[in-house]
Protein backbone atom coordinates (compact mmCIF):
# COMPACT_ATOMS: atom_id res chain seq x y z
CA UNK A 1 0.00 0.00 0.00
CA UNK A 2 1.31 3.51 -1.06
CA UNK A 3 1.66 5.81 2.05
CA UNK A 4 3.04 9.82 1.86
CA UNK A 5 5.37 10.53 4.84
CA UNK A 6 6.69 14.29 5.72
CA UNK A 7 10.35 14.03 5.71
CA UNK A 8 10.09 16.80 8.57
CA UNK A 9 12.58 19.10 7.09
CA UNK A 10 11.42 21.62 4.42
CA UNK A 11 8.05 20.94 3.49
CA UNK A 12 9.13 17.92 1.67
CA UNK A 13 7.60 14.22 1.84
CA UNK A 14 8.05 11.34 0.53
CA UNK A 15 6.03 8.09 -0.77
CA UNK A 16 6.71 4.66 0.49
CA UNK A 17 4.98 1.52 -0.26
CA UNK A 18 4.61 -1.04 2.86
CA UNK A 19 5.38 -4.06 0.35
CA UNK A 20 8.34 -2.97 -0.74
CA UNK A 21 11.83 -2.03 0.95
CA UNK A 22 11.49 0.90 3.35
CA UNK A 23 13.92 3.02 4.12
CA UNK A 24 15.67 3.08 8.22
CA UNK A 25 17.22 5.35 10.51
CA UNK A 26 20.29 4.75 8.94
CA UNK A 27 19.70 6.13 5.56
CA UNK A 28 18.87 9.54 7.10
CA UNK A 29 22.07 8.96 9.54
CA UNK A 30 24.14 8.55 5.61
CA UNK A 31 22.26 11.65 4.72
CA UNK A 32 23.76 13.63 7.76
CA UNK A 33 26.99 12.63 7.38
CA UNK A 34 28.59 14.55 4.67
CA UNK A 35 27.52 18.67 3.83
CA UNK A 36 27.38 19.89 0.46
CA UNK A 37 29.67 21.95 -1.53
CA UNK A 38 28.95 24.70 -3.70
CA UNK A 39 27.37 23.31 -6.86
CA UNK A 40 27.35 19.76 -5.79
CA UNK A 41 26.35 16.59 -8.09
CA UNK A 42 25.29 13.81 -5.79
CA UNK A 43 24.16 10.44 -6.85
CA UNK A 44 22.16 8.08 -4.91
CA UNK A 45 23.78 4.90 -5.53
CA UNK A 46 20.95 1.62 -4.20
CA UNK A 47 18.68 4.76 -4.11
CA UNK A 48 15.31 2.33 -3.38
CA UNK A 49 12.54 5.16 -2.74
CA UNK A 50 15.32 8.11 -2.59
CA UNK A 51 15.45 8.75 0.70
CA UNK A 52 18.87 9.17 0.88
CA UNK A 53 19.37 11.70 -1.27
CA UNK A 54 15.97 13.83 -1.44
CA UNK A 55 17.18 14.08 2.49
CA UNK A 56 20.36 15.19 1.45
CA UNK A 57 18.89 17.55 -0.98
CA UNK A 58 16.35 18.83 1.53
CA UNK A 59 19.45 19.46 4.61
CA UNK A 60 21.79 20.78 1.70
CA UNK A 61 19.24 22.43 -1.06
CA UNK A 62 21.05 25.95 -1.53
CA UNK A 63 24.88 23.96 -2.04
CA UNK A 64 23.65 21.13 -4.82
CA UNK A 65 23.04 21.36 -8.18
CA UNK A 66 21.69 18.37 -9.39
CA UNK A 67 20.70 14.75 -7.97
CA UNK A 68 20.34 11.84 -9.73
CA UNK A 69 18.91 8.07 -8.19
CA UNK A 70 19.75 4.89 -9.51
CA UNK A 71 17.72 2.05 -8.79
CA UNK A 72 17.62 -1.13 -9.66
CA UNK A 73 14.00 -2.25 -9.72
CA UNK A 74 11.81 -0.85 -11.22
CA UNK A 75 8.89 0.08 -8.98
CA UNK A 76 11.27 1.52 -6.67
CA UNK A 77 12.62 3.60 -9.36
CA UNK A 78 8.73 4.64 -10.23
CA UNK A 79 8.16 5.23 -6.54
CA UNK A 80 11.38 7.76 -6.72
CA UNK A 81 9.82 9.53 -9.96
CA UNK A 82 6.25 9.82 -7.95
CA UNK A 83 8.16 11.86 -4.85
CA UNK A 84 9.98 13.75 -7.10
CA UNK A 85 6.82 15.23 -9.04
CA UNK A 86 5.17 15.38 -5.42
CA UNK A 87 7.71 17.77 -4.17
CA UNK A 88 8.09 19.61 -7.59
CA UNK A 89 11.91 18.79 -7.98
CA UNK A 90 11.90 17.71 -11.89
CA UNK A 91 14.40 20.53 -12.58
CA UNK A 92 16.64 19.09 -9.79
CA UNK A 93 15.99 14.80 -9.56
CA UNK A 94 16.67 12.55 -12.29
CA UNK A 95 15.57 8.98 -11.51
CA UNK A 96 17.94 5.99 -13.70
CA UNK A 97 16.75 2.51 -13.87
CA UNK A 98 19.01 0.19 -14.32
CA UNK A 99 22.51 -2.02 -12.04
CA UNK A 100 24.80 0.39 -10.59
CA UNK A 101 27.38 -1.61 -12.34
CA UNK A 102 25.48 -0.59 -15.93
CA UNK A 103 25.41 3.39 -15.36
CA UNK A 104 26.05 4.69 -18.63
CA UNK A 105 29.19 6.07 -20.16
CA UNK A 106 27.89 9.90 -19.86
CA UNK A 107 28.25 9.73 -15.68
CA UNK A 108 32.07 9.04 -15.94
CA UNK A 109 33.40 11.17 -13.72
CA UNK A 110 30.50 13.09 -13.31
CA UNK A 111 29.73 13.41 -9.92
CA UNK A 112 31.21 15.06 -7.06
CA UNK A 113 29.45 13.02 -4.09
CA UNK A 114 28.03 9.82 -4.49
CA UNK A 115 26.25 8.27 -1.53
CA UNK A 116 24.79 4.87 -1.20
CA UNK A 117 22.96 2.80 1.44
CA UNK A 118 24.00 -0.73 -0.18
CA UNK A 119 22.98 -4.17 0.06
CA UNK A 120 25.61 -5.25 3.35
CA UNK A 121 25.02 -9.18 3.55
CA UNK A 122 26.19 -11.88 1.76
CA UNK A 123 24.61 -14.86 0.93
CA UNK A 124 21.58 -16.27 -1.61
CA UNK A 125 18.02 -15.39 -1.73
CA UNK A 126 16.38 -17.33 1.79
CA UNK A 127 13.10 -16.13 1.68
CA UNK A 128 10.23 -15.85 -0.73
CA UNK A 129 10.57 -11.76 -0.68
CA UNK A 130 12.33 -11.02 -3.83
CA UNK A 131 11.47 -7.28 -3.31
CA UNK A 132 12.86 -6.70 -0.67
CA UNK A 133 16.00 -9.25 -0.52
CA UNK A 134 17.79 -7.77 -3.44
CA UNK A 135 17.87 -3.87 -0.94
CA UNK A 136 19.19 -6.39 2.25
CA UNK A 137 21.53 -8.81 0.34
CA UNK A 138 24.42 -8.82 -2.52
CA UNK A 139 22.28 -10.71 -5.09
CA UNK A 140 23.04 -8.05 -7.89
CA UNK A 141 25.73 -6.05 -6.70
CA UNK A 142 28.46 -6.91 -4.70
CA UNK A 143 31.15 -4.62 -2.71
CA UNK A 144 34.03 -4.70 -5.27
CA UNK A 145 31.47 -3.93 -8.25
CA UNK A 146 29.94 -0.97 -5.90
CA UNK A 147 33.20 0.72 -5.15
CA UNK A 148 34.14 0.31 -9.11
CA UNK A 149 30.90 2.12 -10.11
CA UNK A 150 31.72 4.57 -7.44
CA UNK A 151 35.34 5.30 -8.36
CA UNK A 152 34.26 5.64 -12.35
CA UNK A 153 31.34 7.53 -11.62
CA UNK A 154 33.33 10.58 -9.43
CA UNK A 155 35.15 13.55 -10.38
CA UNK A 156 39.05 13.28 -9.01
CA UNK A 157 38.61 14.45 -5.35
CA UNK A 158 35.25 13.18 -5.02
CA UNK A 159 33.97 11.61 -2.21
CA UNK A 160 31.88 8.18 -1.57
CA UNK A 161 29.83 7.95 1.58
CA UNK A 162 28.51 5.01 2.51
CA UNK A 163 26.44 2.98 5.72
CA UNK A 164 27.69 -0.47 6.16
CA UNK A 165 28.05 -3.65 8.03
CA UNK A 166 30.34 -3.01 11.12
CA UNK A 167 31.84 -6.29 11.35
CA UNK A 168 32.54 -6.15 7.18
CA UNK A 169 34.59 -2.94 7.85
CA UNK A 170 38.19 -4.24 7.24
CA UNK A 171 36.80 -5.04 4.02
CA UNK A 172 35.02 -2.11 2.97
CA UNK A 173 38.02 0.44 3.73
CA UNK A 174 40.51 -2.46 1.90
CA UNK A 175 38.67 -2.07 -1.04
CA UNK A 176 37.71 1.15 -1.30
CA UNK A 177 41.80 1.75 -1.34
CA UNK A 178 41.81 -1.05 -3.77
CA UNK A 179 39.46 1.19 -6.39
CA UNK A 180 41.62 4.28 -5.74
CA UNK A 181 38.78 5.47 -2.75
CA UNK A 182 41.02 6.66 0.07
CA UNK A 183 39.03 6.38 3.29
CA UNK A 184 38.69 9.35 4.95
CA UNK A 185 36.19 9.88 7.64
CA UNK A 186 34.39 7.21 9.73
CA UNK A 187 31.58 6.67 12.53
CA UNK A 188 30.69 3.79 13.92
CA UNK A 189 26.57 3.45 15.11
CA UNK A 190 25.75 1.67 18.23
CA UNK A 191 22.13 1.00 18.74
CA UNK A 192 22.51 2.66 22.33
CA UNK A 193 25.52 3.99 24.27
CA UNK A 194 27.68 1.12 25.36
CA UNK A 195 26.37 -1.25 23.06
CA UNK A 196 28.49 -2.81 20.00
CA UNK A 197 28.63 -0.96 16.71
CA UNK A 198 26.54 -2.29 13.94
CA UNK A 199 27.23 0.04 11.59
CA UNK A 200 29.69 2.30 10.35
CA UNK A 201 29.36 5.38 8.34
CA UNK A 202 32.60 5.98 6.07
CA UNK A 203 33.46 8.44 3.10
CA UNK A 204 36.48 7.90 1.02
CA UNK A 205 37.82 10.46 -1.57
CA UNK A 206 38.76 9.64 -5.20
CA UNK A 207 42.74 9.77 -5.34
CA UNK A 208 42.77 11.43 -1.76
CA UNK A 209 45.58 10.64 0.50
CA UNK A 210 46.12 8.94 3.51
CA UNK A 211 44.89 9.43 6.69
CA UNK A 212 41.46 8.55 8.57
CA UNK A 213 39.44 11.11 10.36
CA UNK A 214 37.44 8.92 13.23
CA UNK A 215 34.55 10.95 14.92
CA UNK A 216 33.02 9.16 18.56
CA UNK A 217 30.88 6.24 17.89
CA UNK A 218 27.11 7.64 17.39
CA UNK A 219 24.74 5.40 19.19
CA UNK A 220 21.26 5.49 17.49
CA UNK A 221 17.68 4.28 19.02
CA UNK A 222 15.95 3.02 16.25
CA UNK A 223 18.45 0.19 14.56
CA UNK A 224 18.13 -0.17 11.00
CA UNK A 225 19.86 -3.21 10.37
Amino acid sequence: MRVIEALQIGGYKIIQDTDLYRFTSDAVLLSRFQRAKKGERVADFCAGSGIVGLHFYAENAERVSSVTLFELQEELADMSRETVALNNLEDIFTVETGRVQDIPAKYTEYFSLILCNPPYERGGLESPDEKRAPCRKELFLTLPALAESAARCLKFGGRFSLVHRADRLAEVMYTLHEKGLEPKKMQLIAGKTGDAPYAVLLTAVKGGRAGLEVLPTRANDQRGF
